[in-house]
């Protein structure tokens, strides 16, 4: 027993000596409150240590930090050492133009005004077709079709005998340039053009076929009948797209309807071309509201130079709103919470304090402040996070508890 006993005093005397040195975080921070430097780990800050060495947590040697002097409760104090690491940076606020700006998601369609039906004038048999692929380019002037129409050879051959007639009867009591005429109109109405009746004039013979041809270029998006089939008087043979300009047409809910101004530039960026952005204003709003999605649309005219921009790509319109004159940080320098929001500003030399703003608009990058600070106040922009942290790990509070606006 006497043997156990002394065993029990040693280990106890051992401990002691081992935890001789070993301080609580009171005894620390008594410690550090005596001496005018405390030492810390740049990428542990909560490591905190009256005497130089190495973090405990990984290794790395212990950077000096100059005690705190402030005795305002809400302020917290760095060191030049942990404004550098902690790439903080201030600026003084300052007024600017911002305004609102919405994103809406939209999608390319062609232009419904650009695009063109060709019809049949006359009806007739379809006995070839020039183009018969969707998305085929047509030029203006390109032969699209040749139709045979009893109708049109029987006009062609009227327009023929009042030619004739004009030449070989040379009657004052009849006026043949009236009848010539009159069969040439028959003509043009059906959809020949001035270059084919001369040619019928010229030639004075008519054939079996008549072509018809392209009144606009663009791309074929519909192809309404084939080869060999009939057509009727104004039915449609193909539809060509002018692809020159497009439609973006945006979705809006009924929410933000009160934001858009009809009168903004817009702009519109396109997913799948990096990089590439057009201007353009909004040209349309419908009037209908689909009931089940409460979502309307909003069209922008874009202009598609060198044809890449195609239907059905996605597009996002950025609509800005009217520019005002007021005070503004980047947006980076706000913390936001769901009590508010709040920006840290520089009180004295390395002395911080955080304040509670109220925000207005926003345009992406920069925020107004509506209320809270002044013009001429030096506001930290980089590194707010890290003055947060800071402060709530040496206070043990949030900085914006207790706050009003």
């Amino acid at each position: 027993m006497k043997k156990l006993f002394i065993a029990a005093v040693f280990v106890f005397l051992f401990a002691a000596c081992k935890n001789k040195n070993t301080k609580t975080p009171a005894q620390a921070e008594h410690n550090m409150e005596m001496n005018d430097v405390y030492y810390t780990c740049s990428m542990h800050p909560q490591v905190m240590q009256d005497k130089p060495g190495n973090c405990p947590i990984c290794g790395m040697k212990l950077i000096e930090a100059k005690k705190g002097i402030s005795k305002d409760p809400n302020e917290v104090q760095l060191s030049d050492q942990q404004i550098q690491l902690g790439n903080i940076s201030t600026d003084t606020i300052r007024s600017g133009m911002i305004g609102d700006q919405m994103v809406l998601t939209a999608t390319l369609n062609a232009d419904q005004q650009k695009i063109n039906a060709v019809s049949a004038r006359v009806m007739g048999r379809i006995e070839r077709l020039y183009f018969k692929n969707l998305g085929d380019y047509v030029n203006k002037g390109d032969k699209l079709f040749d139709i045979y129409s009893e109708e049109l050879n029987n006009a062609k051959q009227e327009f023929l005998l009042a030619l004739e007639k004009q030449k070989t009867l040379d009657n004052p009591l009849i006026d043949f340039t009236a009848l010539l005429q009159s069969a040439k109109n028959k003509l043009l109405l059906w959809g020949l053009s001035e270059t084919q009746i001369q040619e019928i004039a010229v030639r004075k013979t008519t054939t079996a076929l008549t072509t018809f041809y392209s009144p606009v270029a663009g791309y074929i998006t519909t192809l309404d009948i084939r080869e060999g089939e009939y057509a009727m008087e104004g039915g449609t043979i193909v539809r060509i797209a002018d692809l020159s300009t497009l439609w973006a047409e945006a979705q809006v809910y009924t929410s933000q309807l009160s934001q858009i101004d009809n009168n903004a530039i817009a702009s519109v960026q396109f997913p799948d071309l990096p990089g590439k952005q057009t201007i353009g204003k909004i040209e349309f709003m419908n009037p209908e509201i689909n009931p089940q999605t409460r979502i309307t649309l909003l069209r922008v005219n874009v202009a598609n130079s060198g044809k890449l921009l195609k239907p059905g790509m996605p597009a996002y319109v950025t609509i800005k709103g009217k520019q005002v004159n007021t005070l503004t940080l980047p947006s980076d320098a706000v913390l936001r919470t769901g009590t508010g929001a709040s920006v840290w500003v520089q009180t004295g030399n390395y002395t911080f304090k955080s304040r509670m703003v109220e925000i207005g608009m926003e345009d992406g990058e920069r925020v107004e402040i509506k209320s809270g600070l002044q013009s001429g106040d030096i506001v930290v922009i980089t590194g707010a996070y890290l003055l947060n942290s800071e402060f709530i790990f040496k206070k043990g509070a949030n900085p914006m508890e207790g706050m009003k606006m």
